[in-house]
């Protein structure tokens, strides 16, 4: 006798044909193009659970056999009982097993520039955890019952995987590539650490199609495998991704730090992220930390070279085929936004390729909605469009929240930057930055002590402005100061209309310093500053560089130029033009834009000694500014 049941999943209708006790096996739903939840997986109790070792093809521990990264992975029981394969959603982090995070053991900062550094206490170590049941329990609530497995990798010499943690390079790089080999069958994987053949654990549940993501850098990890190239990886969403270990510690020949993290340097990261084996740690920390590190990073100059290139993913991106969601704010002073376009932009037009950005801080995903339409686009093959949608999807500025709501949100830990709203749903628009935007070019009128002007034709001979070096006034204090010998301020008239920018703001600069080195720092700001954390109320953007590395920067531009910067003559005027950071932001009638010049950002640079003098020629300094309607659009918000 047959029997009819009408199952309801999702919201979608279903006929099963139940013959005795055996119905129809359960399979992946989709609604509008997404995944939906499956009843039939969403028994967290019946989901397959392993861990596993995969063998990779490097030995960064030089101990003469290949390092095996430590996995983990959850899917549903109908993998094992009902032959069902499914993709997977793969994430891979150094933070797993734990992190040391005493802040003391911080580079100290106090130092002059160009000088060499003062000695660094490392940080103790991490306790190390000899079992684990499992790698992470992230994302698996969300995509196993939608018809995925989800895998967790530790990342090299972190918890129980093999091998030196090496911050960035061929190892962080290579590691995640075996696990989608170990997906795809091309890769060993053993149920123990020491495992050989006879202890093989196959993937034959997978359909080898893997989709990546993950947050700063658990974020970086997507980019680094899609650089390789690896077949099987059809789609990443990095949000927050650091894309070169050089732009995180560096920016434009100057040593600057990221933010929240004054003093952080790449050795730092090591000992923050050195979970792995106690037995293997000394070699590690002679061969990577206090040997490669050491060497390298030049943290005296602060200038690019084959170190910091080998930790760049943009010199790699030839190999990406992966679809990519890339994922960053405008006001992420962690890992600042470049990090995002950098890679973006090269590959545009190559692969797939859509942004979301929002206002606030570090992190932040995007909706569940384009998460979803991504990864059932890519993964399962289903022809949902996502392809032709709006290639950039930007969240628009929010007010800023009252005291008592910071206050409350800063209490709750949000932490990133955002208050205590929620985030609205993202604008979309035609491509980032803004189709419709196009390059302003503003110049220097004199009374930057005071507050210059910014304008689009200055009279010729402005002549020249002299800013004292004091790392003890923050920017925020400076940019509200009505006058200031320490900072140049130059504004427009107050805006009549709106003006969206959009794009990556280029300074051109002509200046001149009291001593052979000296920090150069750059704030786009709205005037009168807004009291209240940086953020869209007061901030546009910002940008630092070195001035030794003049004959280096003169286009703008991705800054990877090995050429070392060169002691400047006191007195004498050099010419460098760098980026800020890229943004998208409207900013309101009322507000006046407003280019700070100031020496040492106290939040980000090193602290010297006060006192140098910076000199800043105005006839041959300018901002180009890219804005939404060019330059009709600006002269018309500025009209009165």
């Amino acid at each position: 006798m047959k029997r009819l049941v009408l199952v309801i999943l999702s919201g979608v209708s279903a006929l099963s044909v139940v013959r005795g006790a055996q119905t129809e096996p359960a399979k992946p739903v989709f609604v509008d193009g997404q995944a939906q939840i499956v009843p039939a997986f969403q028994d967290a109790g019946s989901w397959i659970r392993e861990t596993l070792w995969v063998e990779t093809e490097f030995d960064s521990d030089a101990d003469g056999k290949r390092d095996r990264m430590f996995v983990d992975v959850t899917r549903p029981k109908q993998t094992d009982t009902e032959g069902l394969h499914v993709p997977v959603i793969y994430e891979s982090s150094p933070y797993f097993s734990g992190t040391s995070g005493p802040r003391e053991f911080l580079w100290n900062v106090k130092q002059e520039v160009g000088a060499e550094p003062p000695a660094r206490t490392h940080q103790p170590s991490i306790d190390f955890k000899p079992i684990k049941p499992a790698v992470s329990a992230s994302l698996v609530t969300t995509w196993v019952p939608r018809g995925f497995a989800v895998v967790h990798s530790e990342a090299p010499g972190t918890g129980l995987s093999q091998g030196c943690v090496t911050v960035g390079g061929a190892p962080e790089e290579l590691a995640p590539k075996a696990v989608i080999d170990w997906l795809n069958r091309r890769a060993k994987g053993f149920s123990k650490i020491d495992g050989t053949d006879a202890d093989l654990v196959t993937a034959k549940w997978s359909t080898g199609k893997v989709g990546m993501t993950g947050t700063s850098y658990n974020g970086t990890i997507p980019v680094a495998a899609a650089t390789t190239g690896v077949a099987g990886l059809e789609a990443i969403i990095p949000v927050a991704p650091n894309t070169s270990y050089y732009h995180y510690y560096r920016s434009n020949g100057l040593v600057r730090h990221p933010g929240g993290w004054l003093g952080e340097d790449i050795d730092f990261l090591y000992d923050f992220v050195n979970s792995g084996d106690p037995a293997r740690r000394g070699k590690c920390d002679a061969l990577i930390r206090d040997g490669l590190f050491a060497k390298g990073r030049d943290r005296q100059h602060g200038d690019y070279n084959d170190f910091w290139a080998d930790r760049d993913l943009l010199t790699k991106v030839g190999k990406i085929k992966a679809a990519v969601l890339m994922a960053h704010a405008f006001n992420d002073w962690n890992v600042v936004p470049e990090h995002d376009s950098r890679i973006a932009f090269a590959v545009k037009g190559k692969v797939p390729l859509q942004f979301y950005y929002h206002q606030g801080g570090h992190g932040g995903n995007p909706p569940l909605e384009m998460m979803n339409k991504w990864f059932t686009r890519y993964l399962y093959g289903i022809q949902n469009g996502v392809e032709n949608e709006p290639k950039a999807w930007i969240v628009r500025e929010v007010p800023p929240p009252s005291p008592n709501a910071a206050g409350a949100a800063a209490s709750a830990g949000s932490g990133r930057g955002r208050g205590a709203t929620a985030t609205p749903p993202p604008t979309p628009y035609a491509d980032y930055p803004n189709p419709a935007a196009a390059s302003v070019t503003l110049r220097l009128s004199a009374g930057g002590l005071t507050n210059g002007g910014l304008v689009t034709s200055a009279p010729p001979k402005q002549g020249r402005e002299t800013l004292i070096d004091n790392v003890e006034f923050s920017g925020a204090v400076l940019a509200k100061a009505e006058n200031s010998a320490n900072r140049l301020i130059y504004a427009t008239p107050a805006l009549s209309q709106p003006v969206h920018i959009s794009g990556t703001p280029t300074i051109t600069i002509r200046m001149a310093s009291s001593k052979p080195a000296v920090n150069l720092s750059v704030w786009l700001v709205q005037l009168p500053w807004a009291d209240g954390p940086i953020g869209t109320s007061n901030l546009i953007t910002r940008g630092w560089a070195d001035p030794q590395n003049w004959k280096s920067l003169t286009t703008g531009g991705d800054y990877h130029s090995k050429t070392p910067g060169t002691p400047l003559k006191p007195g004498e005027f050099v010419s460098l033009t760098f980026m800020l950071q890229p943004d998208d932001q409207i900013i309101p009638a009322g507000i006046k834009i407003g280019l700070m010049i100031m020496s040492s950002d106290r939040d980000f640079t090193l602290w010297p000694t006060p006192g140098t003098e910076l000199t800043v020629d105005l006839d041959g300094t300018s901002l180009k500014l890219p804005i939404v309607g060019g330059l009709p659009a600006f002269v018309q918000a500025i009209r009165k």
